[in-house]
């Protein structure tokens, strides 16, 4: 795996490298387990040269009744007398941080899986969250913690538990009282101080309250929030975050995989005699062109043309690395389409669900003029109705004329 991340830093550059999260995981994961390693074989070459004192110096069997030098007579000694800081117990500690984030590198394949994908996603976006909630955090627990400190360190040995005596002490007592996991007597005094007493039960009833009432909660509401927002989005995500996990395997690199890669593959062979074969091509050029420039500039000083060689070199090679960074990868290129195509279509989105204030006023004229239309339209309905009525008034007037004079004619006759 050293080796596979040495390649890896050459390919991509240091920059390039250290921009991805996981290969900073990565890193540190095996930096620790190298350092693990390096204490415990340290250990044990100290151990091989304290037994080859004892072989050649030492002819009894048992050790008990033998005087030895203090270097010699320490690894003689239980773990209970070991140093705090013995090589063994420096790489015991290192090497079980190694294995917990070795375990959490098992992460970083999640997005391959539809279950696992979003909900690693979303829990990493709250991270952040976190992460602003923690400023708040640690400025609190650092005034709290100073401030029990400077009112109990005076009474060391005077309480019934050393809580708040030192700034360790006052750390693991504050920390674990999150937790419900510390006790009140940790500010009871065992003599008759009771203004001090009464101060430590206040400041330290404020805190439980500030810390354990107050933040938590807050931050058990921020992370919901965050994660309610990210999950309307998470499924689009987890499709990006599964792509780009998926090019990672289509680039060029690697082979095979740990331990297997420190053999040497048929690939490298072919890359080798490449690079011996375009070495060779960029030097039979360069001698061409230096008998061309010495038969063109032969009346010169070879100072001069020397100088004028030297230029040319630089400005080739200069145009050669120009041209070998500006030209895109074809991880960038399908990088920037992938990307490209998730904007748009969020711009599409956005314009789909969002009326903006042109719009808006359109809607509005269309109603204000739609109701012209209909005001014109019903005047002159009105109109046409009012005409109508008359005519039939009029008819029916005239029919009741006629009738009437029928029936006076009949009268009459």
């Amino acid at each position: 795996m050293i080796w596979s991340e040495c390649k890896e830093i050459w390919e991509e550059g240091p920059r390039e490298y250290v921009l991805h999260l996981w290969n900073l995981l990565d890193f540190g994961m095996l930096s620790i387990f190298v350092a693990s390693f390096t204490a415990r074989f340290m250990a044990f070459l100290k151990a091989s040269e304290a037994q080859l004192y004892v072989d050649q110096y030492v002819q009894d069997d048992t050790l008990h009744n033998v005087s030895l030098p203090p270097e010699v007579a320490y690894f003689t000694y239980a773990r209970d007398k070991w140093w705090p800081s013995d090589p063994q117990i420096i790489s015991e500690g290192l090497y079980a941080i190694a294995v917990v984030l070795s375990f959490s590198r098992i992460a970083y394949i999640l997005p391959a899986n539809e279950s696992f994908g979003p909900l690693q996603i979303s829990l990493g976006r709250t991270v952040k969250d976190i992460f602003k909630f923690m400023v708040i955090f640690i400025m609190v627990f650092v005034a709290f913690m100073i401030g029990m400190f400077n009112l109990y360190s005076y009474y060391r040995g005077a309480k019934y538990n050393p809580a708040f005596t030192t700034v360790e002490e006052s750390f693991k007592t504050l920390f674990w009282s999150i937790f419900g996991l510390s006790e009140v007597i940790s500010v009871v005094l065992k003599y008759d101080h009771k203004f001090i007493e009464n101060i430590g039960y206040v400041l330290y009833g404020v805190y439980n309250v500030t810390m354990v009432v107050v933040l938590l909660n807050m931050l058990i509401a921020m992370i919901n929030n965050s994660y309610q927002e990210i999950e309307e989005d998470a499924d689009v995500e987890w499709k990006f975050a599964r792509a780009k996990l998926w090019l990672s395997y289509f680039d060029e690199g690697r082979t095979l995989p740990a331990p297997f890669n420190l053999v040497p593959s048929p690939k490298s062979f072919y890359y080798l005699i490449m690079r011996i074969k375009m070495c060779l091509i960029k030097l039979c050029k360069s001698k061409a062109k230096s008998c061309e420039n010495d038969l063109e500039m032969g009346m010169l000083n070879s100072k001069f043309r020397k100088t004028r060689y030297q230029a040319g070199m630089r400005n080739s090679e200069n145009l050669t690395a120009n041209n070998t960074f500006s030209k895109p990868t074809r991880y960038q290129k399908i990088m920037k389409r992938l990307i490209k195509r998730y904007v748009l279509k969020a711009q599409v989105d956005r314009e789909n669900d969002e009326v903006n204030e042109g719009e808006l006023k359109e809607i509005k004229q269309d109603i204000s003029s739609l109701r012209y239309e209909l005001l014109e339209e019903k005047s002159q309905a009105t109109g046409e109705l009012a005409d109508l009525i008359q005519q039939l008034s009029e008819k029916f007037g005239k029919n009741l004329n006629k009738d009437h004079l029928r029936v006076n004619k009949g009268k009459d006759i």
